[in-house]
This record gives structure tokens, C-alpha cells and sequence, in this order.
């Protein structure tokens, strides 16, 4: 499932195709969704928001289109009209003079009214979107005292889109390390100088993941490998997707375990308890 950074760079992409133009054309796939297409007809883009991994295409007549990935889908923009060739299903098409926003295989879609959009099942229970909204250290680190919060396992809680929206499988591991947390550590095992690297860690991870890419690697460390001719999936990642691969900053082993049902990567030294 793609990530927060992910969500976000293809929320720029619809954004840059659409932002202050009029939509001339709409298609919903699903059956209910139908009778908003007159509705957003003319309509003009005026931003696209994100909330962890759900995108928000805001209209100046008051209604958001609410759209969520999932596992597979995936946004494409095209000239108008100009459909690319695949075996993915079209759920959403917006079409202004120039260019088509096109929304595959997903099938969490809904219209909302403005008013309604904070009220949402989803984003009414998302926290902060570090990409979409100001999100301080502070703010990150009073959440982690909090009593929903402090006794949770970070392996677990950093999962939990109700803790800090779009934070998913290689973010965690990359965040713990980082940090220097042990999987097995809670945030009321830790130290505040600890907490506050932890907060630092997720905005500072979030932002560069969104501006490069996915890299979360040291950027000079990232860039030497590649010129050596290591391949990408090799310097992107501090940890993830390592295992058995030497530490970056130490040379031990990193290690792989399970948390919430899903693999995650750290290395024994570093983030030694």
C-alpha cells in the first residue's frame, strides 16, 4: 500500500492538472456516485488535500471528492481523453480543456459536502498529515505522552494512522532507527531527549520520503552508493527490506521480526535497548 509521501506527490500531480481550472466532464464508475457527475459539472478544482493516505480534490461549489487507494489504485493524468492501456478498472474521471485525472482500481470513493469532510469515518480518526498540514516537534511529542498513545508499542503504534496519518510498513522501521528505539520499546519506556528524536525523526523522514522519492537513506550516503552502481533498492532504505545486509552506520547485520502482521527491519546495535 502506498505510503503518505506516495499519497501525497500523486495528490500533486492531480493538483497541478486540475487546480483553478473548470471541470468540463466527470465519471463516476460506481452506480451511486452517478447523479454528482451534473453536479461537479463546471465546477472549478480549487486544491487537493491529503489526510494520511486518503486524498481530498476540493470544488468551489462546496463539495469534495473523497478518494482513498487502498492496496492498488492508482492516479494517472493524461492529456484529455487520452486513456492509457491497462487492464485496471476507471472509477473516477475528471476532465478539464487540457488534461484527464484518472483514478484506477480503487473503490473507496465519496462525495461530500465541505462541511461534511471533517466528519468523515476516515478523517474524523486520522491524526496529523505531516505533509499536509503544520505539524510541529512539540505537538508530535505531547501526542506520544498521550494516554492513547504512551504505553503502545512504537512497532505497533506507529501503524496506528489515529497516532500520525501515513506512516505505513517502511516508514516504521526507518523512523525506529533513526530514533535509535528497540521494536520492543514503548514511549513511556522512553527518555524525553528520546521522544523528541522520535518526533524529529518522523517529520524529518516524511518530508525527505515525499521530496526524493522514497528515500530515506543518509542523502550523501544515497547518492555515493548509486554512483558506485549499487542499485536503488540497495542505498534507499537505513534498514528496511536489509536483512542480513550490514548496518549503514555501525556494519552488525540488520535484522528482520514481525509486528501487527507485517515485517519490520532494524538493526540489534543501534537500536540496542
Amino acid at each position: 500500500m502506498p505510503e503518505g509521501p506516495e499519497i501525497r506527490r500523486a495528490a500533486d500531480s492531480v493538483e497541478r492538472a486540475l487546480k483553478n481550472k473548470t471541470v468540463q466532464d466527470v465519471y463516476f464508475a460506481l452506480p451511486h456516485l452517478e447523479d454528482y457527475e451534473d453536479l461537479l459539472k463546471g465546477a472549478v478544482v480549487t486544491r487537493v488535500d491529503t489526510k494520511g493516505k486518503a486524498m481530498l480534490i476540493r470544488f468551489d461549489n462546496g463539495y469534495t471528492i473523497y478518494s482513498h487507494n487502498q492496496l492498488y489504485g492508482k492516479w494517472m493524468i493524461r492529456n484529455l481523453y487520452n486513456y492509457p492501456n491497462t487492464n485496471r478498472q476507471l472509477r473516477l474521471a475528471l476532465h478539464n480543456e487540457k488534461k484527464s485525472a484518472l483514478l484506477y482500481s480503487a473503490s473507496d470513493i465519496e462525495v461530500l459536502r465541505d462541511e461534511e469532510v471533517s466528519s468523515h469515518h476516515f478523517v474524523a480518526k486520522v491524526g496529523p498529515d505531516i505533509l499536509s498540514e503544520e505539524v510541529t516537534e512539540d505537538e508530535l511529542f505531547q501526542r506520544m505522552k498521550d494516554k492513547r498513545f504512551y504505553k503502545r508499542k512504537w512497532a505497533i503504534l506507529l501503524l496506528d494512522q489515529a497516532f500520525v496519518a501515513g506512516i505505513g510498513n517502511y516508514l516504521r522501521s526507518e523512523i525506529m532507527f533513526v530514533a535509535g528505539l528497540h521494536p520492543s520499546l514503548r514511549p513511556v519506556d522512553c527518555s524525553e531527549s528520546q521522544l523528541k528524536k522520535a518526533a524529529r525523526a518522523i517529520i524529518d523522514l516524511m518530508q525527505q520520503s515525499y521530496k526524493t522519492g522514497g528515500i530515506t537513506n543518509d542523502l550523501e550516503l544515497a547518492e555515493k552508493l548509486k554512483s558506485q552502481g549499487v542499485k536503488r533498492s540497495q542505498y534507499r532504505h537505513w534498514v528496511f527490506n536489509r536483512e542480513g545486509a550490514s548496518c549503514f552506520v555501525c556494519g552488525n547485520e540488520i535484522e528482520k521480526t514481525v509486528a501487527a502482521s507485517r515485517r519490520l527491519y532494524y538493526c540489534p546495535v543501534c537500536q540496542g535497548i
